[in-house]
């Protein structure tokens, strides 16, 4: 098939954009004809609350990615649909997660379907965002109604996608990120992070926002940290809201010699340091609907504990392979406590290395094909 998609990626940075990459990998091994369009402007400066938009790392050798995409030159969005409404792609790929993007995808689908032979399915990663506005009532319908049909990454979002239409929907679970290498060893990864290779590390991985509940985490290592004196906590992430108040929240907890403060985005090649020097990835969330983090744990055989919010329940299975439970900081404090008193690493791990073979790319791909 010739397969075009439409979504961030480099020289753009981040997991969606690490997403779309490695989703037209997989769809060039098996065959197909793939390019991906990304944008020339994403988001305008001043809506864009970190630091740069931009990666570092140099662009994947093997894939065709085009800029393309103006988020906010209507214009742009009528010249791309007539584009790729002459091209004909069998398969249009629209890669969604927030409604500031409808009408530029809604658009561009809509004179892309009348060449009557391309097919537009949507990627959606959340049908609404975890920080809600008023777009997202306004603009989402549109975007929806201009799609054949629908991936998503969870079942809640199937679910909510079919608030909206009834158009076919189908859930295929977020694939292991499986380019970071290999797993590293403990004292090769601390070694590398200037790390004291005697302590655990819990991590916190990832863009620090508001629904991610890093306030319920370290509520939660403030009720342990005399029961667990060897425990420490990375939190390693660029902050995309106030970090004083996280830093008053630490101190007033007595936890300040016990957290290690990495406020930047981490690139790819140092993730496989900070999930090296961990014991137990964490991911406290207020709300979720899937995470990368989660798949990023899976490929290093990290046991996780998550809370039981959309829909990261049904991928770490509680008691198995980590935890799932409630989002609040005596439920997060209990579950630490476990693990770490019973040891329950090395059977945990034995469980994950089972579990993660169910999380193939070629899942997602035939997703695609079969759902429409």
């Amino acid at each position: 098939m010739k397969i075009v998609i439409l979504g961030t990626a480099w020289p753009y940075r981040g997991g969606l954009a690490t997403f779309n990459e490695r989703l037209a990998q997989q769809f060039l091994k098996e065959g197909n004809e793939v390019e991906v369009w990304t944008f020339t402007l994403q988001y305008p400066s001043f809506l864009f609350p970190g630091k740069t938009q931009f990666t570092t790392d140099p662009a994947p050798k093997d894939l065709t990615i085009v800029r393309k995409l103006n988020s906010c030159n209507p214009l742009n969005w009528i010249r791309v649909g007539r584009a790729l409404k002459k091209m004909a792609p069998d398969k249009l790929i629209c890669c969604y997660w927030m409604a500031f993007f409808a009408p530029l995808y809604g658009t561009i689908c809509r004179i892309v379907r009348k060449n009557h032979k391309t097919q537009c399915v949507a990627l959606v990663h959340n049908m609404f965002p975890h920080e809600k506005s008023v777009l997202d009532k306004l603009f989402a319908p549109y975007f929806v109604h201009s799609q054949d049909a629908f991936v998503a990454l969870s079942d809640s979002v199937v679910q909510d996608i079919h608030t909206l239409t009834n158009a076919p929907a189908t859930f295929s679970p977020h694939p292991i990120y499986d380019h970071y290498g290999e797993r590293m060893k403990k004292a090769d990864a601390c070694k590398a992070l200037f790390l004291d290779e005697t302590k655990d590390y819990l991590l916190f991985f990832g863009l620090v926002r508001a629904y991610k509940g890093l306030d319920l985490l370290l509520n939660a290592f403030g009720q342990i940290k005399d029961k667990q004196p060897n425990l420490q906590l990375i939190i390693a992430g660029e902050f995309y809201e106030d970090e004083e108040k996280y830093k008053k929240q630490i101190n007033d907890l007595g936890l300040k010699e016990r957290v290690i403060l990495r406020n930047e985005f981490i690139p790819d090649g140092d993730l496989r340091l900070y999930f090296g020097a961990a014991s137990l990835i964490v991911q406290p969330y207020k709300s979720a609907t899937q995470s990368g983090v989660t798949q990023v744990a899976f490929h290093f055989e990290k046991p996780m504990l998550v809370t039981n919010v959309g829909g990261l329940g049904e991928i770490v299975h509680d008691g198995k392979m980590g935890y799932a439970v409630a989002p609040e900081p005596n439920a997060i404090a209990a579950a630490m406590d476990d693990y770490y008193t019973y040891q329950r690493q090395e059977t945990f791990t034995q469980y994950l290395q089972q579990e993660k073979t169910k999380y193939g790319w070629d899942k997602m791909t035939q997703a695609f094909q079969t759902v429409i």
